[in-house]
């Protein structure tokens, strides 16, 4: 027996409020309108959980409480009896060790499994022998177990395989839903669902449908995701790369090679050197080239998987170094308004050759030209600015060297701006020289006649002469104080000067020439 007060076997304490409510509820009602009903608490039901059959509103003067599994009230389906009279439950045949009658005529179920799914019967007899049925369906809803995904193909090939994704187990009342790389996937041009969304298959396989997959499981009482699935599927391979992506390669260094081809599973490689086949291998390795290395390497790619290869050829060229250049002059020093030619001497061909001035690349003007090659450098007229180190380099692709400097000298004209004079300035300069030789020529004239022609000239010079009379005292002829007449010759002329640094003073000057009379 067990009274009302007593906890259930496995139950909490929620059980026993539930009940005390349910019982007092069953006691308060009236007894002309009592009529009994059966609650499920919790109403959703998970396997594995515990679950009351709640009764309300059972009639008074109760004399014994039956509850049976299904509709059939015999003893074979009697869970559970309970004598209110002498307050004691009773095990029946259809006891399973996990339920427990009280009271109030409410059963509890601990443990629910799949099998207790089912109508419950509820049957009361009163003191006068009547009995009142009451049933209630029961449903176990699964607890659902972590799903898992299965392929039907486990090396789908890219663009010609279809492969269906199925999440496992298969369970009733489940609802099922696909994500991958996180986001819910729905049917489109290459995705199909089945009814129920439990297959997921794809149509013509691509490598970016890799994953990962995962599909979720719910129903009323639980969810649960898989781990993710991943799909290897086949592909390649794509057409191989060579590095370096470099075709001249300098003589004497190591030549090393590598082939990549993207491919799943990984392709086998192989290598021919004009056309001749070479050990299978991803990498070439070729110590200490020559000239006679040049030519075509390819690499072959193939997957055994797809059964596909690809084929990939570089045409690799072994140069030289070059030698040092060196330079000819047609003349290292020049006057300005000359020309000049440099030429670059190299013993290499196939060469680039890039001319420098003071250790800057030239940069070419007007007055300078290049040959076809530009192994000559022609400058005509040459000016001032030209003066300086030259040097040519030369080129090819996988080398270059520089040759010695030259000097070249430029000489600029006096007479062309040498003293810094205008032409203005040149034409009064020759002016004034001219005036200076007429200048010259006069005074040799004037003395000569003084000199020849004396004796007249004093006589004239008598004559002139004013009488005592005539002016006022002064010294005679004969006084020794008497100072000879100088007779005084003036020219004026224009004479520009050059132009000096500072100002110059006024360009009109007087010269002055004093002949002393003897």
């Amino acid at each position: 027996t067990e009274p009302l007060s007593a906890p259930p076997r496995t139950g909490s304490i929620c059980w026993q409020r539930l009940l005390f409510t349910a019982s007092l509820f069953t006691f308060w009602s009236s007894p002309t309108s009592a009529q009994a009903t059966i609650d499920l608490v919790p109403p959703l039901v998970a396997e594995g959980k515990n679950v009351l059959l709640l009764v309300h509103n059972l009639p008074e003067n109760l004399n014994i409480i039956y509850w049976y599994k299904g509709i059939t009230t015999t003893d074979d389906y009697e869970i559970a009896r309970y004598l209110l009279s002498t307050n004691e439950s009773v095990e029946g045949l259809a006891h399973s060790r996990r339920e427990t009658i009280f009271r109030n005529g409410s059963l509890l179920i601990e443990n629910v499994k799949q099998n207790d799914t089912g109508v419950y019967t509820l049957q009361s007899l009163d003191s006068r022998g009547n009995k009142k049925d009451t049933s209630v369906q029961l449903y176990v809803h699964p607890l659902l177990s972590k799903p898992y995904i299965t392929s039907n193909n486990s090396s789908p090939v890219e663009g010609e395989d279809s492969v269906a994704l199925t999440c496992e187990p298969g369970t009733q009342n489940t609802t099922y839903l696909w994500w991958i790389n996180g986001q819910s996937l729905s049917e489109g041009d290459r995705l199909e669902l089945s009814e129920g969304n439990r297959t997921l298959t794809l149509l013509s396989v691509t490598r970016n449908d890799t994953g990962p997959y995962e599909c979720e499981t719910s129903n009323l009482v639980s969810a649960n995701r898989s781990d993710a699935f991943y799909l290897n599927v086949t592909y390649g391979p794509d057409a191989p790369t060579i590095s370096p992506p470099d075709s001249y390669f300098r003589s004497g260094t190591n030549l090393s090679l590598s082939c990549h081809a993207t491919s799943n599973p990984p392709a086998q490689y192989s290598w021919l050197i004009n056309e001749k086949p070479q050990p299978s291998s991803q990498e070439l390795f070729i110590p200490n080239i020559t000239t006679n290395h040049s030519g075509s390497y390819a690499c072959l790619v193939y997957n055994s998987a797809t059964g596909l290869n690809r084929t990939t050829v570089k045409n690799v060229t072994v140069l030289e170094p070059v030698s040092q250049p060196s330079i000819r002059v047609t003349n290292d020093t020049v006057k300005e308004k000359d020309s000049v030619v440099f030429t670059c001497v190299s013993g290499d061909s196939e060469i680039s050759i890039q001319w420098i001035f003071n250790n800057q690349n030239l940069k070419l003007t007007d007055r300078m030209m290049l040959s076809e090659n530009n192994s000559r450098l022609s400058i005509d007229p040459v000016e001032g600015e030209d003066a300086g180190e030259y040097q040519c380099e030369v080129s090819n692709l996988v080398s270059s060297k520089k040759s010695s400097s030259i000097s070249l000298i430029v000489n600029t004209d006096p007479g062309q701006g040498s003293s810094g004079l205008s032409g203005g300035a040149i034409a009064g300069i020759v002016v004034g020289a001219g005036a200076g030789v007429a200048l010259i020529a006069g005074l040799g004239y004037f003395l000569y006649s003084r000199k020849t022609g004396r004796g007249s000239d004093q006589h004239n010079l008598t004559e002139h002469t004013p009488s005592a009379s005539n002016h006022s005292p002064g010294p005679s002829d004969n006084s020794p104080k008497k100072v000879d007449e100088v007779p005084y010759s003036v020219l004026d002329f224009n004479a520009q000067k050059p132009k000096q640094p500072a100002p110059a003073s006024s360009a009109s000057e007087t010269v002055y020439s004093q002949v002393k009379k003897n």
